[in-house]
């Protein structure tokens, strides 16, 4: 049996986390970003994609 070849995406902070919530902050945090144009290739999971979600407005999904 083939083992699963794992997908990821690759995202980049495009938004400042100033003046946003903190749960939004914390958020970018989880992702690995922090600072604008920070990039990050994470495992393509159904929690990944809900992080993504909430912070659409500051990150940048580049492939995937």
């Amino acid at each position: 049996m083939a083992a699963k070849k794992k997908t990821t995406l690759r995202v980049r902070q495009t938004g400042s986390a100033t003046r946003r919530p903190d749960g939004q902050r914390k958020t970018l945090v989880g992702l690995g970003l922090g600072r604008i144009g920070k990039e990050r290739e994470l495992e393509d999971t159904p929690a990944v994609r809900g992080m993504i979600a909430k912070v659409a407005h500051m990150v940048k999904v580049i492939e995937g």
